[in-house]
């Protein structure tokens, strides 16, 4: 993947992630295991930002959260990824990608991962626990957010 690829597919994943809070609002689901699940996701994105820019951790993994705290961080953390996104975009020459970042996880221990592979990993962890939300809000007979990248494409949310 190239970084316009990984901007596009940032794009995607913060429109799912607000049209999952929006449907936990509608729902009313404000405490519910969902709004905790979304609040981990917003979380690890901006660990995973820090991380890539050697910042230090500013909030657990996995925070107590309300559904406004939960749409002002998805609203701070889409704005941080696209803002590094387009900054590196034009930086990502061949091999940058594969450029290692030294951090250390939540146990404390000592990792090397390249930067493509974080930033998949942000995306796939989201989507991962998005379905999981999915599941939770299903099982409470409420409606959950339609998060389908095609969908996404097809209806213009995402170019």
């Amino acid at each position: 993947m190239h970084g316009k690829d990984f901007l596009r597919m940032f794009a995607y994943d913060d429109w799912a992630n607000h049209e999952c809070l929006a449907a936990i609002r509608a729902a009313g689901s404000n405490s519910s295991d969902a709004v905790g699940r979304m609040a981990h996701i917003l979380s690890a994105q901006k660990l995973w930002l820090e991380r890539l820019l050697q910042q230090k951790q500013s909030m657990p993994v996995w925070p107590t959260a309300t559904i406004d705290d939960c749409m002002a961080l998805a609203d701070e953390i889409s704005s941080a990824w696209r803002n590094y996104l387009e900054r590196v975009a034009n930086q990502f020459a061949p091999g940058s990608l594969d450029d290692k970042v030294e951090y250390r996880n939540s146990k404390g221990e000592p990792w090397s991962s390249c930067v493509e592979d974080i930033l998949m990993h942000v995306l796939f962890h989201s989507a991962y626990h998005r379905g999981q939300v999915a599941l939770q809000m299903r099982a409470s007979g409420v409606a959950p957010a339609y998060t389908d990248f095609i969908h996404a494409v097809r209806q213009g949310f995402v170019e």
